[in-house]
C-alpha cells in the first residue's frame, strides 16, 4: 500500500486569488471539488472550506478556498462550466453549493455512485483508494475544526487529499465501467443525485418528521402542525438546531395539551425552563392558539400512496427475482430497486423500474411477470424467467 503522496495545495483567501483560479478553472473539461463544514450546533450548514483539484497542460492544481474571508459566489462560474465536477458522496457538498453559489455543477460524476456500479460494497474515499489505486489516506483530523484560523498544515494536507486523487479515480472508474458496459447506468444516476430536488423545507410540513405522527389526531394534528412550523421557521431565524428551540417530547404534550397561558406552558412535559424567555413563550402560545383555529382542511397531511395497495405477494415475487438478477450482476440490491420501487410498479404508479438502465435490466422483465407472460422457476441454487 502506498502512502498518500504529500500535497502542497494553494490557499486562497484573497478575492484576486479566487478570481484568478477561476479563470484557470473556467474551462477545465473536469474537477473535483470537495466541502468541509460544521452544522452541529447550527439550522445552516456552516462552510469553512472549498478544495478544488484540476489540471491543466499535464500539471496538476490543488487549491483550497477560505470562504471565512472570501466569498465564494464566483465559483458559480466554474459550476455552471462545461466541466465534469467530481464529488465523491455529493448530496451534502451539493446541498452547500446551491445555498452558497446559487446553483450546482452542470455536470456530476460521484465515484460513490460509480463504484456501486463496480460491485463496491464499501465505497468510502478511503476504501475506493486504496482498491482501485493502492494508495492509503490519512487519518489524522478527520474530527478538525475547519473554522480554525489559521488553519494547521496537518489539516491542511488532510482537505487537500480530499481531492488529490479523485481525477486519477475518475479515469480508472470510467474505464472499468466502459469494459463493463456500465458507464451510462453510472451517469445516469450521477444526473439523478446531481438534479434531485434540494429546496427549503416546508414549515407547515415540519410535523411529518416527528417520530408518532400518525398518533395525532384532530386538534393535536392541527396544533402539532402550526407549532412544528413555528419551531422551524424559528430554528432558521436563530440558526440553531430545531431540537434546541423546542424538543420533540414537548412538542407532541404541547400538541395533545395546547397551551393557553404561560403557566401552562410552564407545566408542559420535557420543556427546559430555562429557554423559555418572554419571545419564545409568546411564540409558542400564538402558534398553539393559531392550531386550535387551523380549518382541518388546511392540515398538510403527508401524502400516501395512490391507487390500491400493492398486493404482497406480487412485490415478494419481484423482490426474488430483483435479488437473483443483483446477484448475478454483482449489484447491491438496494442500488438495483428499494421496496418502494417495486411497490410501485407493481401498484401501476411511477417507478425508477419504468426508467433507464433499471428498466432495461429488468423493469421490462418485472412487468412481464406481473403480466403472466413469464414466470419464475428453480434451475440449480438460482432462479429462471420463463414464458407462460
Amino acid at each position: 500500500m502506498l502512502p498518500c503522496r504529500p500535497v502542497k495545495p494553494e490557499w486562497i483567501d484573497t478575492d484576486a486569488a479566487l478570481a484568478d483560479a477561476i479563470e484557470r478553472l473556467r474551462d477545465a473539461p473536469r474537477y473535483a471539488l470537495d466541502t468541509e463544514f460544521h452544522r452541529e450546533r447550527t439550522y445552516w450548514p456552516h462552510l469553512a472550506l472549498v478544495q478544488l483539484a484540476w489540471a491543466d497542460d499535464d500539471r496538476e492544481h490543488i487549491a483550497l478556498v477560505d470562504p471565512l474571508a472570501v466569498d465564494v459566489r464566483p465559483l458559480r462560474a466554474v459550476l455552471e462550466g462545461p466541466g465534469v465536477a467530481l464529488l465523491h458522496a455529493c448530496s451534502q457538498d451539493l446541498e452547500i453549493l446551491e445555498r452558497e453559489c446559487g446553483t450546482t455543477p452542470t455536470r456530476l460524476f460521484d465515484p460513490q455512485i460509480a463504484a456501486a456500479f463496480l460491485g463496491f460494497k464499501q465505497a468510502s474515499l478511503g476504501h475506493l483508494l486504496e482498491a482501485l489505486l493502492d494508495v492509503s489516506l490519512p487519518k489524522a483530523s478527520q474530527l478538525a475544526d475547519w473554522t480554525r484560523r489559521p488553519l494547521g498544515d496537518d489539516a491542511r494536507r488532510y482537505a487537500a487529499n480530499d481531492v488529490a486523487h479523485l481525477l486519477s479515480l475518475h479515469d480508472v472508474l470510467r474505464e472499468r465501467l466502459a469494459n463493463a458496459g456500465r458507464l451510462a447506468w453510472a451517469e445516469e444516476e450521477c444526473e439523478r443525485a446531481r438534479a434531485k430536488d434540494r429546496s427549503p423545507r416546508q414549515p407547515e410540513r415540519a410535523w411529518w418528521r416527528l417520530k408518532g405522527k400518525n398518533k395525532l389526531k384532530g386538534r393535536a394534528r392541527r396544533v402539532a402542525q402550526t407549532l412544528a412550523a413555528w419551531r422551524e421557521r424559528e430554528a432558521a431565524r436563530r440558526d440553531r438546531p430545531v431540537r434546541s428551540v423546542l424538543n420533540d417530547l414537548s412538542l407532541l404534550a404541547l400538541a395533545h395539551r395546547p397551551p393557553k397561558s404561560p403557566g401552562d406552558l410552564k407545566r408542559t412535559r420535557g420543556l427546559d425552563r430555562r429557554r423559555l424567555d418572554d419571545a419564545t413563550t409568546k411564540g409558542i402560545l400564538e402558534a398553539a392558539r393559531a392550531g386550535l383555529d387551523l380549518p382541518d382542511d388546511a392540515v398538510e397531511i403527508p401524502p400516501k400512496a395512490s391507487g390500491p395497495k400493492a398486493n404482497g405477494a406480487a412485490v415478494a415475487l419481484c423482490q426474488a427475482w430483483l435479488s437473483e438478477v443483483a446477484s448475478r450482476e454483482n449489484l447491491d440490491p438496494a442500488v438495483l430497486a428499494t421496496r418502494d420501487d417495486v411497490s410501485s410498479l407493481v401498484r401501476g404508479a411511477p417507478s425508477r423500474l419504468d426508467e433507464g438502465w433499471r428498466h432495461a435490466l429488468v423493469g421490462a422483465d418485472v412487468k412481464a411477470l406481473l403480466a403472466g407472460e413469464r414466470a419464475l422457476a428453480f434451475e440449480g441454487q438460482g432462479l429462471v424467467l420463463v414464458p407462460r
